[in-house]
This record gives C-alpha cells, structure tokens and sequence, in this order.
C-alpha cells in the first residue's frame, strides 16, 4: 500500500513538473529577461512576476502547515560576503549564456539547441569548484523559517490573496473581452509564474524541495542519494518545455555556433561556481529560498540581478559610440 501512494505521489510530481516546464517555455521565464525589461521599458512585471511565484509557494506551505502536510524542509545559511559573490557570479554567468537556468530551459524547449551546453557547463564548474574547493564555509542557521512559525492567521490571509488574482482578470471592466481572450492571455508572465509556484510547491509536498541545478550540483559533488528520481524530475521539466514549444509552433531547431555553444558552457560553469558559493542556483533561491524568507536567498537573487543588470547596461554604453560612429 505504502509503495503503491508512492508511486502515486511521484507520477503526480513528475506530471507538475512537466507542467511546470511548459509554463516556463510559454511565460518565456527568465532572469535575464527580466532585467532587459528594466532597462529597455523601465518596466518590472517580468520581475514581479517572479517574486510572485515565490509568494505562491511561500503562502502554499503555509497552509501545508496549518493542515500538517508539510514535509521536511531545508535549512538556511547565514548571509555573507560569500552570498554575494555567489549571487554576483550567477548574474554574470547568466549574462554571457544569455539566459538563467530558468531561461535556458524555456530556450530548449525553443529549439535554441546550443543552451544544451547550459547544463553541461553548470555540472562542469560544480564538478571542478568540488575538487578546488570541498568545503566553502557556509554557517547554516540555527532557527527555523519564520515561515514555518507564522499563525494561521497568515494562511488566510494568502486565501484571499488568491481570491482576488483568480477573480480580478475576471471583473467587469478590466478589459474588453476579457473572458473570451483569457486563452491567449494565459501565458503572460504573472500567469506562467503562478503555474511554476503552484506546479513546484505541489512537487515539495510530493517529493520534498526539488530544482534541477541541485540536481547537478549533487552529482558533481558525488552525493548520490536520490539523484534519479529528482533527475527524471528534471527530464519531465525539459519534455514539458519542448511540448510548450511545439504546441505553440516556437519549436523550430536552429543552427548551432561553436561561439554560441561556449558562451552557453562558460555561462552555465559560472553559474554553477556561483551556486556553490550562495548554496542554490537561482531556481533554488527562487522556488525554495526566497518562499521560506531565508535572508541569504533573497540577497543572492538581489545581487544576481545587480550583476545582470550592471553587465546590460555597460553592454549598452560599449556599444552606443559603435552606433553614433556608424550612424555618422
């Protein structure tokens, strides 16, 4: 009987996250994204959009909580110079993959072939940081997630929270046909990171705390305890990606560049040196950190996306003279 709700419990975690990694492809998420929109539109809704997905899980497991379904969670380390780092090296590395982990996927299940070097990279810096450094000093904290010791009070109030983002697209006056188009609206960037939110805290219920990245940085580092049931996780999540992008016609191969493929390597390796350093890549930080207020997840990400947007806007400023000297 135990082994058959397991089975159970796993097919449904391997269905979310196959869903999961179709809304990633449709919502096109990604960091990198994000902060281009910053800066092209002084725009945020991308970025937002993110954070919110946090505030899904962050409201979930709290009713997890309350109903005593809450699974085992992870523990949080103490902020410090090496979170930075770390989270600096992950927006860098994002910026010369040109995407995040997150993006990466989404750009799979394009067609954008070369991003298979994304995750290869990411596995190779884990696996040469391990060897050059074993044991990075990370201090793990004592106390609970205050998440975890919230009242019931906060649960409710998360309850009305997602009454009002399921009815608000619905009210009377918010857009002409808004009923009729809420099919082609369904991928925007709230709604894609609502699905990831509600998709990844099923998972945590299901299956415990899950990314991908951790996937790979557990392999480098040789800690093989319950590797191949998360890595089919991560094969579910890049099958939804692709079937994201055929059913919406964006599945269409493209030619691969050796350049491209080590831009993508080198990125991903970045990344993975960063996430060793945080701990977590930022699917981690996003999904897991950031959801349970753990202080070091939300400078990590906040330092990731000071370093993307630093690098996109000396980018810009190399290449204005370039454009001024051709246009003269």
């Amino acid at each position: 009987m135990n082994a058959m709700l397991f089975s159970l419990a796993y097919g449904i975690a391997f269905l979310c996250a196959g869903v999961m990694g179709f809304a990633i492809q449709r919502g096109g998420t990604c960091t990198v994204a994000a902060m281009n929109e910053i800066i092209d539109t002084r725009g945020c809704s991308r970025l937002l959009a993110m954070v919110e997905a946090s505030v899904w899980v962050c409201g979930g497991l709290q009713i997890a909580q309350v109903l005593d379904l809450l699974p085992i969670m992870p523990g949080g380390f103490r902020a410090d110079s090496l979170t930075v780092a770390g989270g600096a090296l992950l927006g860098l590395g994002a910026l010369i993959n040109g995407a995040c982990v997150f993006g990466a996927i989404a750009r799979l299940g394009s067609g954008q072939w070369a991003y298979l070097a994304t995750p290869l990279g990411f596995y190779a810096g884990c696996l040469g940081f391990a060897a050059w450094w074993p044991s990075p000093p990370h201090r793990a904290l004592e106390t609970g997630s205050p998440v975890l010791h919230a009242s019931s009070g906060v649960a409710a109030l998360f309850v009305v929270f997602v009454a009002w983002r399921v009815i608000r697209p619905l009210l009377p006056g918010r857009s002409a046909g808004a009923v009729a188009g809420l099919a082609n609206r369904i991928w925007q960037p709230h709604t894609a990171t609502t699905v990831i939110g509600i998709t990844f805290l099923l998972m945590m219920l299901l299956a415990g705390a899950w990314s991908y990245t951790d996937v790979l940085a557990d392999l480098a580092r040789g800690m093989a305890s319950g590797v191949v049931p998360r890595g089919v996780l991560g094969l579910a999540l890049l099958g939804g990606a692709m079937l994201g992008g055929m059913t919406s016609g964006g599945l269409r191969a493209t030619s691969v560049s050796l350049g491209q493929m080590a831009r993508c390597f080198l990125g991903g390796a970045m990344m993975g040196w960063g996430s060793l350093l945080i701990p977590g890549g930022n699917d981690g930080l996003l999904l897991v950190g950031m959801p349970l207020l753990w202080p070091y997840a939300w400078l990590a990400f906040a330092a990731m996306c000071l370093a993307i947007g630093s690098g996109l806007l000396m980018r810009r400023l190399l290449s204005e003279p370039a454009t001024r000297g051709d246009g003269g």
